[in-house]
């Protein structure tokens, strides 16, 4: 949650060429910026998958309880994602997108049918879609002519009209995102053996160095650019890797996969790192301070997700107005739908500051809204903020 909000404060602050993934006005301190943060979304549906599972094994839950909070959970995430956190992008209401609260959202809507499957069935699903998404690359909307919008939400972003001067534009697609989650359901299975920590490790290095042995061979996992244009920088990343003129951007280049939608490699890049990160945190002792701190903003993560996009929304208003910068274009679109106006923007020292003055300022209403949670375990309608 504390470096998805590093991404978002690039995203509000950065100037128009600052593009990570565009290589010729790259450098390496830009890109890993934004690199770092990739490990985000992929942690984020694993680690919903493997919640669901450990509410049925460790929770007391039925699998029809559980099937019933993932889809009502999921029509949720959908509702916050056009109305509330739409507006927080945006300054616009409603705004209907494709993001990730969307993706999470359908995702669950799907996977409450997929944990009536047998456990093996749901890695083996997983765990495919994973591996052979990529095979669809070459399926274009078009083919489906005006159901075009139905494949840009399954596997090809994009912006499709909706009727009535009114667009859909879609980011985080549900292939191969529905994968990821029901793979993180089936590891579910290996939090609760005893050998976990060492299992999490093998899985860790194994799927990092497919991802080396895979980029290097450099011919299947990741898609063409021309697949992830519907957001700004994806169309200078996927496809393969090349020789650069510095040591420092050619490994931007080897790391430079494509997000939207995100390509085997991309997902081997992050899962693999995250199933190492999960197995060395199980070390670390909770009660300790600098855990504590941050096992607060895991807590409440809708809440958190919520208020950080709203702090940095307004906040780009109020140091736009302060250094005489365009303001105005932040309340009716902002960088997500309007292009970066000339002199707009900060550096990554002021972008870097940002990031670390809201996190701290949060600190203290996802407190109160943890114990307000745990004060208060009757109250059933906390359990979707």
């Amino acid at each position: 949650m504390v470096l998805m909000a590093l991404d978002h404060a690039h995203f509000f602050f950065r100037t128009g060429d600052s593009v990570p993934e565009y290589l010729p006005g790259s450098s390496p301190a830009l890109f890993f910026t934004r690199w770092i943060t990739h490990f985000c979304a992929p942690a984020f549906f694993f680690l919903a998958g493997t919640g669901a599972f450990l509410s049925f094994a460790r929770g007391g839950k039925t699998i029809s309880q559980v099937s019933r909070y993932l889809w009502t959970r999921g029509l949720w995430l959908i509702v916050m994602s056009f109305t509330i956190v739409g507006f927080a992008w945006v300054s616009l209401f409603p705004f209907v997108h494709g993001g990730v609260l969307w993706a999470l959202g359908l995702s669950m809507i799907l996977m409450a049918a997929i944990v009536r499957l047998p456990l093996r069935w749901i890695a083996a699903l997983g765990v495919g879609i994973m591996v052979t998404h990529n095979l669809l690359d070459g399926v274009a909307p078009s083919s489906f002519g005006r159901f075009a919008v139905v494949w840009s939400i399954l596997h090809y972003p994009g912006t499709y009209p909706i009727g009535f001067h009114h667009y859909f534009f879609t980011l985080f697609t549900v292939i191969p995102w529905v994968g990821v989650m029901a793979a993180g359901y089936a590891f579910g299975a290996v939090l609760l053996r005893p050998d976990r920590r060492s299992v999490s490790l093998l899985l860790g290095w194994s799927i990092t160095v497919a991802f080396f042995v895979l980029r290097a061979w450099n011919h299947f996992g990741n898609s063409s650019a021309d697949l992830g244009g519907a957001f700004p920088g994806s169309h200078y990343s996927g496809g393969p890797w090349s020789s650069q003129a510095t040591i420092g951007l050619t490994l931007v280049s080897f790391f430079n996969t494509l997000k939207y939608p995100a390509s085997l490699q991309f997902l081997l890049m992050t899962l693999g790192p995250v199933l190492l990160a999960l197995a060395w945190l199980d070390r670390v002792n909770p009660t300790q301070r600098p855990a504590r701190i941050l096992l607060v903003y895991g807590r409440v993560p809708l809440f958190y997700y919520v208020l950080h996009l709203l702090f940095f929304h307004t906040l780009a208003v109020y140091v736009a107005l302060e250094f005489h910068q365009r303001a105005a274009w932040l309340l009716y679109g902002g960088p997500l739908l309007m292009p970066i106006p000339r002199g707009y923007g900060h550096g990554l020292p002021f972008i870097y500051a940002m990031w670390l003055l809201v996190v701290i300022l949060l600190y203290w209403p996802c407190k109160w809204f943890m114990n307000l949670k745990q004060q208060h375990p009757d109250w059933w309608w906390l359990r979707y903020l």
